[in-house]
Parts: C-alpha cells; sequence; structure tokens
C-alpha cells in the first residue's frame, strides 16, 4: 500500500507547506522510525507515494510546533499523531489534516 499525506492551515486557509512529518512502524512494539519528510508548497507529502507499506501497524506524527513557531504562533498540540492499521497491502491511503494552533481535524480513507 502506498501513503499520500496533505496538511491544511485552518488560520490562514492554505495548504501548510514546510511541516515537518515522520511516517512510523510499529515493530516489536516499538515505533521505527522509516520516513521523514516536509510538505510541499500544496501541503503534500509526496516523498512517499512511492513507498510500499505492508500490513501492520503505522503512525504519522506531524510536527505542528515547529510549523506555527516559524509563523510566531505558540500551537497547544506540538504534535498531532494520527496512529493506523493497514491491512491490506494493495491500494493507497489519504490523510488529510487540518490544523490550527488550538485544533485539528483528520481524515483517513483508502483507494484503490
Amino acid at each position: 500500500m502506498n501513503i499520500s499525506a496533505q496538511v491544511l492551515d485552518g488560520v490562514y486557509g492554505r495548504p501548510a507547506s514546510g511541516l515537518r512529518v515522520r511516517l512510523e512502524q510499529s515493530v516489536n512494539g516499538l515505533w521505527d522510525d522509516i520516513g521523514r519528510a516536509e510538505t510541499d508548497g500544496e501541503g503534500n507529502v509526496s516523498k512517499w507515494a512511492e513507498s510500499r507499506l505492508s500490513r501492520g501497524l503505522y503512525r504519522v506524527v506531524f510536527d505542528s510546533d515547529y510549523y506555527f513557531s516559524g509563523l510566531g504562533i505558540e500551537a497547544i498540540y506540538p504534535e498531532i499523531v494520527v496512529v493506523f492499521r493497514i491491512r491490506e497491502e494493495s491500494g493507497v491511503c489519504q490523510i488529510l489534516i487540518m490544523l490550527s494552533p488550538s485544533t485539528y481535524s483528520t481524515y483517513f480513507g483508502t483507494r484503490s
């Protein structure tokens, strides 16, 4: 399965570019860092589009503290963590985050 992520800035109503993101996989109950990226000008993480993920438990960690401090704003949630399980190895999982300094919402979906 491939993964795609997009982050939108709810304060300014635009893509959140330059946000640091980590992809981790659960291995024997511990989180193993398997990829790091930064959102592009459209708020997308395109670096992982070609990565093939096997079945298992994963999480994506969005560094909202770093992003908002660059804008001169203090974030209540320094990190936004989305934990998910891959059950099938085909298709694409999509993660969408809408963030602001004091709240966030997530969407997780899959497509073949």
